[in-house]
Protein backbone atom coordinates (compact mmCIF):
# COMPACT_ATOMS: atom_id res chain seq x y z
CA UNK A 1 0.00 0.00 0.00
CA UNK A 2 0.94 3.28 -0.42
CA UNK A 3 2.29 6.18 1.86
CA UNK A 4 -0.59 8.25 1.02
CA UNK A 5 -2.89 5.85 0.78
CA UNK A 6 -2.42 5.13 4.34
CA UNK A 7 -2.35 7.82 6.23
CA UNK A 8 -5.83 9.60 7.21
CA UNK A 9 -7.15 12.20 5.60
CA UNK A 10 -6.90 15.04 7.53
CA UNK A 11 -8.83 17.02 5.51
CA UNK A 12 -9.81 16.97 1.93
CA UNK A 13 -13.03 14.78 1.62
CA UNK A 14 -12.70 14.37 5.23
CA UNK A 15 -14.58 17.54 5.90
CA UNK A 16 -17.31 15.97 3.57
CA UNK A 17 -17.89 13.48 5.92
CA UNK A 18 -17.70 16.24 8.70
CA UNK A 19 -20.56 18.03 7.37
CA UNK A 20 -22.78 14.80 6.91
CA UNK A 21 -21.77 14.26 10.37
CA UNK A 22 -22.93 17.79 10.92
CA UNK A 23 -26.52 17.13 9.40
CA UNK A 24 -26.94 13.37 11.24
CA UNK A 25 -26.20 15.19 14.37
CA UNK A 26 -29.03 17.85 13.84
CA UNK A 27 -31.63 15.36 12.52
CA UNK A 28 -31.28 12.79 14.77
CA UNK A 29 -30.15 14.33 18.33
CA UNK A 30 -31.59 17.49 17.74
CA UNK A 31 -34.99 16.00 17.27
CA UNK A 32 -34.63 14.05 20.61
CA UNK A 33 -34.27 17.59 22.17
CA UNK A 34 -37.20 18.95 20.61
CA UNK A 35 -39.44 16.69 20.94
CA UNK A 36 -41.11 18.31 24.01
CA UNK A 37 -43.32 20.05 22.00
CA UNK A 38 -45.53 17.31 21.04
CA UNK A 39 -46.17 16.25 24.75
CA UNK A 40 -48.59 18.26 25.44
CA UNK A 41 -50.54 17.23 21.85
CA UNK A 42 -50.17 13.45 22.43
CA UNK A 43 -51.11 14.00 26.27
CA UNK A 44 -54.35 15.19 25.39
CA UNK A 45 -55.34 13.15 22.20
CA UNK A 46 -55.01 9.97 24.08
CA UNK A 47 -56.10 11.41 27.44
CA UNK A 48 -53.43 10.02 29.53
CA UNK A 49 -51.42 11.52 32.94
CA UNK A 50 -48.00 13.14 32.26
CA UNK A 51 -46.50 10.10 33.35
CA UNK A 52 -47.60 8.01 31.21
CA UNK A 53 -46.58 10.25 28.32
CA UNK A 54 -43.30 11.04 29.40
CA UNK A 55 -42.53 7.34 28.85
CA UNK A 56 -42.22 7.86 24.68
CA UNK A 57 -39.29 10.05 25.61
CA UNK A 58 -37.85 7.89 28.06
CA UNK A 59 -38.16 4.41 25.50
CA UNK A 60 -36.36 6.72 22.87
CA UNK A 61 -33.59 7.66 25.24
CA UNK A 62 -33.11 4.15 26.49
CA UNK A 63 -33.05 2.59 22.93
CA UNK A 64 -30.60 5.37 22.10
CA UNK A 65 -27.87 4.72 24.76
CA UNK A 66 -28.49 0.59 24.22
CA UNK A 67 -28.35 0.20 20.71
CA UNK A 68 -25.11 1.81 20.60
CA UNK A 69 -22.95 -1.15 21.46
CA UNK A 70 -25.05 -2.70 18.71
CA UNK A 71 -24.71 -0.25 15.92
CA UNK A 72 -20.50 -0.22 17.06
CA UNK A 73 -20.75 -3.92 16.20
CA UNK A 74 -22.47 -3.66 13.31
CA UNK A 75 -19.72 -0.92 11.95
CA UNK A 76 -16.81 -3.28 12.84
CA UNK A 77 -18.59 -5.79 10.70
CA UNK A 78 -19.90 -3.71 7.63
CA UNK A 79 -19.41 -0.29 7.29
CA UNK A 80 -20.39 3.25 9.15
CA UNK A 81 -22.30 3.84 5.58
CA UNK A 82 -24.82 0.84 5.59
CA UNK A 83 -25.16 1.93 9.46
CA UNK A 84 -25.76 4.95 9.25
CA UNK A 85 -28.26 4.45 5.97
CA UNK A 86 -30.07 1.92 8.29
CA UNK A 87 -30.37 4.59 10.98
CA UNK A 88 -32.10 6.25 8.78
CA UNK A 89 -34.54 4.52 7.45
CA UNK A 90 -35.12 3.36 11.66
CA UNK A 91 -35.84 6.47 12.40
CA UNK A 92 -38.31 7.86 9.20
CA UNK A 93 -40.62 4.15 9.71
CA UNK A 94 -40.55 5.65 13.67
CA UNK A 95 -42.07 8.58 12.46
CA UNK A 96 -44.06 7.47 9.92
CA UNK A 97 -45.93 4.58 12.25
CA UNK A 98 -46.17 7.31 15.00
CA UNK A 99 -48.28 9.12 12.15
CA UNK A 100 -50.80 6.49 12.73
CA UNK A 101 -51.64 7.20 16.57
CA UNK A 102 -53.33 3.77 17.47
CA UNK A 103 -52.46 4.00 21.15
CA UNK A 104 -49.88 4.77 23.71
CA UNK A 105 -48.42 1.10 23.05
CA UNK A 106 -48.37 1.94 19.58
CA UNK A 107 -46.40 5.17 20.31
CA UNK A 108 -44.08 3.56 22.42
CA UNK A 109 -42.93 1.12 20.48
CA UNK A 110 -42.73 3.66 17.31
CA UNK A 111 -41.31 7.07 18.33
CA UNK A 112 -40.37 5.47 21.16
CA UNK A 113 -38.18 2.04 20.28
CA UNK A 114 -38.05 2.34 16.81
CA UNK A 115 -36.95 6.07 16.56
CA UNK A 116 -34.84 5.57 19.40
CA UNK A 117 -32.77 2.75 17.32
CA UNK A 118 -32.94 4.86 14.33
CA UNK A 119 -31.50 7.41 15.81
CA UNK A 120 -28.88 5.51 17.75
CA UNK A 121 -27.61 3.58 14.29
CA UNK A 122 -26.86 7.25 12.26
CA UNK A 123 -25.53 9.20 15.19
CA UNK A 124 -22.99 6.44 16.82
CA UNK A 125 -21.41 5.70 13.57
CA UNK A 126 -21.17 9.36 12.65
CA UNK A 127 -19.37 10.24 15.24
CA UNK A 128 -17.11 7.21 14.94
CA UNK A 129 -16.26 7.85 11.25
CA UNK A 130 -15.18 11.57 11.84
CA UNK A 131 -12.23 10.48 14.44
CA UNK A 132 -11.54 7.73 11.92
CA UNK A 133 -11.20 10.37 9.06
CA UNK A 134 -9.07 12.90 11.38
CA UNK A 135 -6.08 12.37 13.46
CA UNK A 136 -4.29 16.23 14.36
CA UNK A 137 -7.27 17.68 13.55
CA UNK A 138 -9.47 14.94 14.97
CA UNK A 139 -10.43 17.49 17.93
CA UNK A 140 -11.85 20.30 15.48
CA UNK A 141 -13.31 17.74 13.37
CA UNK A 142 -15.72 16.29 16.36
CA UNK A 143 -16.50 19.73 17.51
CA UNK A 144 -17.52 20.66 13.76
CA UNK A 145 -19.53 17.61 13.81
CA UNK A 146 -21.27 18.05 17.37
CA UNK A 147 -22.34 21.50 16.85
CA UNK A 148 -24.73 20.24 14.13
CA UNK A 149 -27.11 19.45 17.43
CA UNK A 150 -26.77 23.35 18.44
CA UNK A 151 -27.58 24.73 15.33
CA UNK A 152 -30.67 22.44 14.24
CA UNK A 153 -32.17 22.56 17.93
CA UNK A 154 -32.08 26.30 17.52
CA UNK A 155 -33.89 26.59 15.34
CA UNK A 156 -36.26 23.11 15.24
CA UNK A 157 -37.65 24.59 18.12
CA UNK A 158 -39.89 27.22 16.43
CA UNK A 159 -40.05 25.04 12.74
CA UNK A 160 -42.07 22.14 15.01
CA UNK A 161 -44.12 24.63 16.62
CA UNK A 162 -45.15 25.79 13.33
CA UNK A 163 -45.90 22.38 11.88
CA UNK A 164 -47.84 21.43 14.50
CA UNK A 165 -49.84 24.48 14.23
CA UNK A 166 -50.59 23.92 10.39
CA UNK A 167 -50.87 20.21 10.18
CA UNK A 168 -51.44 18.67 14.26
CA UNK A 169 -49.32 16.64 15.87
CA UNK A 170 -49.51 13.52 13.48
CA UNK A 171 -49.39 15.34 10.44
CA UNK A 172 -46.01 17.08 11.94
CA UNK A 173 -44.27 13.71 12.87
CA UNK A 174 -44.70 12.66 9.13
CA UNK A 175 -43.21 15.43 7.92
CA UNK A 176 -40.24 15.28 10.50
CA UNK A 177 -39.94 11.77 9.40
CA UNK A 178 -39.94 12.58 5.89
CA UNK A 179 -36.88 15.08 6.46
CA UNK A 180 -35.43 12.77 8.66
CA UNK A 181 -34.33 10.83 5.36
CA UNK A 182 -31.92 12.74 4.72
CA UNK A 183 -29.95 10.91 7.17
CA UNK A 184 -29.82 8.41 4.17
CA UNK A 185 -27.93 10.80 1.92
CA UNK A 186 -25.75 11.55 4.64
CA UNK A 187 -24.89 7.92 5.12
CA UNK A 188 -24.17 7.42 1.57
CA UNK A 189 -21.58 10.32 1.44
CA UNK A 190 -19.44 8.50 4.73
CA UNK A 191 -17.31 6.77 1.92
CA UNK A 192 -15.35 3.42 4.48
CA UNK A 193 -11.69 4.36 4.62
CA UNK A 194 -9.05 1.74 4.38
CA UNK A 195 -7.51 -0.72 7.06
CA UNK A 196 -4.26 1.38 6.60
CA UNK A 197 -6.02 4.70 7.21
CA UNK A 198 -7.21 3.41 10.49
CA UNK A 199 -3.92 2.02 11.75
CA UNK A 200 -2.07 5.53 10.78
CA UNK A 201 -4.73 7.41 13.25
CA UNK A 202 -4.20 4.98 15.89
CA UNK A 203 -0.59 5.53 15.95
CA UNK A 204 0.20 8.84 14.32
CA UNK A 205 1.26 10.66 17.22
CA UNK A 206 2.73 7.84 19.18
CA UNK A 207 6.40 6.66 18.54
CA UNK A 208 7.74 3.17 17.90
CA UNK A 209 10.26 2.23 20.80
CA UNK A 210 13.89 1.98 19.38
CA UNK A 211 14.49 -1.98 18.52
CA UNK A 212 10.78 -3.02 18.66
CA UNK A 213 9.38 -1.24 15.96
CA UNK A 214 8.73 -4.28 13.56
CA UNK A 215 6.74 -6.33 15.57
CA UNK A 216 5.02 -3.70 17.03
CA UNK A 217 4.09 -2.27 13.77
CA UNK A 218 3.37 -5.88 12.46
CA UNK A 219 1.09 -6.42 15.71
CA UNK A 220 -0.75 -3.37 14.69
CA UNK A 221 -1.81 -3.66 10.97
CA UNK A 222 -2.84 -7.10 11.78
CA UNK A 223 -5.28 -5.65 14.52
CA UNK A 224 -6.42 -2.99 12.51
CA UNK A 225 -6.94 -5.03 9.28
CA UNK A 226 -8.32 -8.37 11.21
CA UNK A 227 -10.12 -6.67 13.95
CA UNK A 228 -13.53 -7.62 12.96
CA UNK A 229 -15.42 -8.52 16.04
CA UNK A 230 -16.88 -6.19 18.83
CA UNK A 231 -14.33 -5.74 21.68
CA UNK A 232 -15.96 -6.51 25.12
CA UNK A 233 -12.46 -6.90 26.49
CA UNK A 234 -12.18 -3.23 26.99
CA UNK A 235 -14.07 -3.74 30.39
CA UNK A 236 -11.05 -4.83 31.45
CA UNK A 237 -8.53 -1.90 30.54
CA UNK A 238 -8.12 0.28 33.72
CA UNK A 239 -8.00 3.83 31.52
CA UNK A 240 -11.29 2.69 29.78
CA UNK A 241 -13.11 1.89 33.28
CA UNK A 242 -12.09 5.00 34.27
CA UNK A 243 -13.37 7.22 31.90
CA UNK A 244 -16.27 5.22 31.69
CA UNK A 245 -16.76 6.32 35.89
CA UNK A 246 -16.47 9.67 34.36
CA UNK A 247 -19.25 9.53 32.05
CA UNK A 248 -21.56 7.99 34.20
CA UNK A 249 -20.91 10.94 36.85
CA UNK A 250 -21.18 13.68 33.97
CA UNK A 251 -24.32 12.04 32.56
CA UNK A 252 -25.74 12.44 36.14
CA UNK A 253 -25.02 16.26 35.75
CA UNK A 254 -25.79 16.76 31.94
CA UNK A 255 -29.29 16.02 32.15
CA UNK A 256 -30.05 18.40 35.61
CA UNK A 257 -29.39 21.46 34.29
CA UNK A 258 -32.67 21.62 30.96
CA UNK A 259 -34.59 20.15 33.40
CA UNK A 260 -34.52 22.24 36.48
CA UNK A 261 -33.81 25.78 34.87
CA UNK A 262 -37.19 26.42 33.52
CA UNK A 263 -39.29 25.77 37.19
CA UNK A 264 -36.36 27.70 38.64
CA UNK A 265 -37.11 30.46 36.18
CA UNK A 266 -40.74 30.50 37.44
CA UNK A 267 -39.98 29.87 40.63
CA UNK A 268 -38.01 33.22 40.75
CA UNK A 269 -41.01 35.10 39.26
CA UNK A 270 -39.71 35.07 35.62
CA UNK A 271 -41.95 35.95 32.60
CA UNK A 272 -42.87 32.61 30.74
CA UNK A 273 -41.81 34.68 27.60
CA UNK A 274 -38.39 35.06 29.25
CA UNK A 275 -38.04 32.06 30.11
CA UNK A 276 -38.34 30.30 27.34
CA UNK A 277 -34.92 33.00 25.62
CA UNK A 278 -32.64 31.21 28.33
CA UNK A 279 -32.76 27.97 26.64
CA UNK A 280 -32.05 29.81 22.89
CA UNK A 281 -29.34 31.29 24.79
CA UNK A 282 -28.29 28.32 26.28
CA UNK A 283 -28.13 26.33 22.11
CA UNK A 284 -26.30 29.28 20.78
CA UNK A 285 -23.77 29.33 23.75
CA UNK A 286 -23.38 25.87 23.36
CA UNK A 287 -22.57 25.98 19.99
CA UNK A 288 -20.16 28.70 20.06
CA UNK A 289 -18.50 26.66 23.34
CA UNK A 290 -17.79 23.61 20.58
CA UNK A 291 -16.28 25.34 17.47
CA UNK A 292 -13.87 27.69 20.10
CA UNK A 293 -13.01 24.38 22.01
CA UNK A 294 -12.46 22.39 18.98
CA UNK A 295 -10.31 24.84 17.37
CA UNK A 296 -8.31 25.32 20.52
CA UNK A 297 -7.31 21.72 21.05
CA UNK A 298 -6.45 21.35 17.09
CA UNK A 299 -3.75 23.97 18.51
CA UNK A 300 -2.42 20.96 20.43
CA UNK A 301 -1.27 23.77 23.39
CA UNK A 302 -2.88 21.67 26.33
CA UNK A 303 -3.38 17.71 26.22
CA UNK A 304 -7.23 16.57 25.59
CA UNK A 305 -7.68 15.35 28.87
CA UNK A 306 -5.99 18.42 30.39
CA UNK A 307 -8.64 20.28 28.91
CA UNK A 308 -11.42 17.97 29.16
CA UNK A 309 -10.76 18.12 33.15
CA UNK A 310 -10.46 22.11 32.83
CA UNK A 311 -14.64 22.08 31.39
CA UNK A 312 -15.25 19.87 33.53
CA UNK A 313 -14.06 21.81 36.75
CA UNK A 314 -15.58 25.34 35.12
CA UNK A 315 -19.09 23.46 34.35
CA UNK A 316 -19.51 22.29 38.05
CA UNK A 317 -17.94 26.17 39.31
CA UNK A 318 -20.99 27.70 36.89
CA UNK A 319 -23.47 25.09 38.40
CA UNK A 320 -22.60 25.78 42.04
CA UNK A 321 -22.97 29.51 41.09
CA UNK A 322 -26.35 29.40 39.08
CA UNK A 323 -28.26 29.07 42.19
CA UNK A 324 -27.47 32.72 43.32
CA UNK A 325 -28.86 34.51 40.32
CA UNK A 326 -31.96 36.30 42.05
CA UNK A 327 -33.60 37.75 38.81
CA UNK A 328 -33.59 37.57 34.97
CA UNK A 329 -30.29 38.94 34.12
CA UNK A 330 -28.11 36.93 36.66
CA UNK A 331 -29.88 33.54 35.63
CA UNK A 332 -28.77 34.40 32.07
CA UNK A 333 -25.78 35.11 32.50
CA UNK A 334 -25.07 31.87 34.54
CA UNK A 335 -26.61 29.97 31.89
CA UNK A 336 -24.87 31.52 29.26
CA UNK A 337 -21.77 30.06 31.74
CA UNK A 338 -22.89 27.12 31.76
CA UNK A 339 -23.94 26.39 28.63
CA UNK A 340 -20.64 27.30 26.92
CA UNK A 341 -18.52 25.00 28.89
CA UNK A 342 -21.27 22.27 28.53
CA UNK A 343 -19.91 22.84 24.34
CA UNK A 344 -16.46 23.04 24.92
CA UNK A 345 -17.14 19.71 27.34
CA UNK A 346 -19.12 18.09 24.27
CA UNK A 347 -16.20 19.44 21.89
CA UNK A 348 -13.27 17.13 23.06
CA UNK A 349 -15.00 13.94 25.18
CA UNK A 350 -15.04 11.47 22.03
CA UNK A 351 -11.28 13.23 21.24
CA UNK A 352 -10.40 12.01 24.73
CA UNK A 353 -11.99 8.69 24.47
CA UNK A 354 -10.25 8.08 21.16
CA UNK A 355 -6.74 8.87 22.72
CA UNK A 356 -7.63 6.61 25.57
CA UNK A 357 -8.44 3.35 24.02
CA UNK A 358 -6.73 3.83 20.07
CA UNK A 359 -8.30 4.01 17.00
CA UNK A 360 -8.59 0.19 16.47
CA UNK A 361 -10.95 -0.21 19.57
CA UNK A 362 -12.82 3.17 19.27
CA UNK A 363 -15.67 1.65 17.59
CA UNK A 364 -16.18 -0.60 20.40
CA UNK A 365 -15.38 1.87 22.90
CA UNK A 366 -17.75 4.59 21.70
CA UNK A 367 -20.47 1.42 21.91
CA UNK A 368 -19.35 0.14 25.19
CA UNK A 369 -19.23 3.98 26.63
CA UNK A 370 -22.45 4.92 25.55
CA UNK A 371 -24.49 1.85 27.27
CA UNK A 372 -22.21 2.24 30.33
CA UNK A 373 -22.52 5.94 30.37
CA UNK A 374 -26.86 5.24 30.07
CA UNK A 375 -26.93 4.53 33.40
CA UNK A 376 -26.31 8.17 34.47
CA UNK A 377 -28.37 9.29 32.66
CA UNK A 378 -31.19 7.27 34.11
CA UNK A 379 -30.46 7.93 37.49
CA UNK A 380 -29.00 11.75 37.66
CA UNK A 381 -32.29 13.27 37.07
CA UNK A 382 -34.66 11.25 39.40
CA UNK A 383 -32.06 11.78 42.17
CA UNK A 384 -31.85 15.17 41.59
CA UNK A 385 -35.89 14.83 42.09
CA UNK A 386 -35.77 13.80 45.11
CA UNK A 387 -33.45 16.27 46.43
CA UNK A 388 -35.19 18.40 44.84
CA UNK A 389 -38.27 17.28 46.69
CA UNK A 390 -36.67 16.72 50.33
CA UNK A 391 -34.87 19.80 50.39
CA UNK A 392 -38.09 21.78 48.69
CA UNK A 393 -35.87 24.18 46.25
CA UNK A 394 -34.89 23.95 43.03
CA UNK A 395 -31.55 25.19 43.89
CA UNK A 396 -30.95 21.82 44.91
CA UNK A 397 -30.80 20.15 41.86
CA UNK A 398 -27.96 22.37 40.87
CA UNK A 399 -25.96 22.00 43.54
CA UNK A 400 -26.13 18.15 43.43
CA UNK A 401 -25.13 18.14 39.88
CA UNK A 402 -21.87 20.41 40.54
CA UNK A 403 -20.78 17.97 42.81
CA UNK A 404 -21.10 15.11 41.03
CA UNK A 405 -19.17 16.97 38.34
CA UNK A 406 -16.09 17.70 40.49
CA UNK A 407 -16.36 13.78 41.56
CA UNK A 408 -15.84 13.16 37.96
CA UNK A 409 -12.96 15.36 37.32
CA UNK A 410 -11.21 13.24 39.81
CA UNK A 411 -11.57 10.37 38.19
CA UNK A 412 -10.18 12.03 34.94
CA UNK A 413 -6.92 13.06 37.33
CA UNK A 414 -6.68 9.82 38.25
CA UNK A 415 -6.94 8.40 34.48
CA UNK A 416 -4.23 10.87 33.54
CA UNK A 417 -1.98 9.58 36.22
CA UNK A 418 -2.32 6.39 34.95
CA UNK A 419 -1.73 7.09 31.58
CA UNK A 420 1.61 9.10 32.80
CA UNK A 421 3.03 6.46 34.59
CA UNK A 422 2.27 3.76 32.07
CA UNK A 423 4.08 6.48 29.44
CA UNK A 424 7.09 6.78 31.76
CA UNK A 425 7.38 3.12 32.18
CA UNK A 426 6.82 2.35 28.06
CA UNK A 427 10.29 5.58 27.46
CA UNK A 428 11.93 3.91 30.22
CA UNK A 429 11.95 0.53 28.59
CA UNK A 430 12.55 1.68 25.31
CA UNK A 431 16.40 3.66 26.30
CA UNK A 432 18.68 0.91 24.80
CA UNK A 433 20.92 -0.40 27.28
CA UNK A 434 24.70 0.61 26.90
CA UNK A 435 26.39 -1.48 24.44
CA UNK A 436 29.10 -4.06 25.77
CA UNK A 437 31.54 -6.24 23.93
CA UNK A 438 30.59 -9.81 25.08
CA UNK A 439 34.34 -11.01 25.47
CA UNK A 440 36.78 -8.94 28.14
CA UNK A 441 39.34 -9.31 25.21
CA UNK A 442 38.11 -7.17 22.86
CA UNK A 443 36.54 -4.73 25.49
CA UNK A 444 40.81 -4.23 26.43
CA UNK A 445 41.07 -4.43 22.72
CA UNK A 446 38.50 -1.28 22.32
CA UNK A 447 40.36 0.64 25.27
CA UNK A 448 43.80 0.29 23.74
Amino acid sequence: MRVEDSNPPDGGYGWVVVVSAFMVMGLTAAVLKTFGLFFVEIQQHFDELASTTSWITSVTIAIFHLGAPVASSLCVRYTHRAVVITGGLLAFSGMALGFLGLNMVWMYATTGFLQGLGISFSWTPAISIVSHYFSKKRALANAIASAGECAFAFTFGPFFQWLISQYGWKGALLIIGGIQLNICVCGVLMRPLASGCLLEASHSETETPPGNGASRTGKEEKSAITHKTFNWMLVRRPEFVLYAIFGILAAMSFFVPPLFLVPLSHSLGIDESWTASLLSILAMVDFAGRLLCGWYANLHVTKTVHLLTMTITLISTSLMLLPLANNYLSLAIFTGFYGFFFGTTVAVHITVLADVVGMPDFDSALGLFMLIRSTGGFVGPPLAGLIVDVAGDYRAGFYMAGATLVLSAGFLVTLDQLQQRKERGSQTNAKPEKSTLPYPSLHLLKLQ
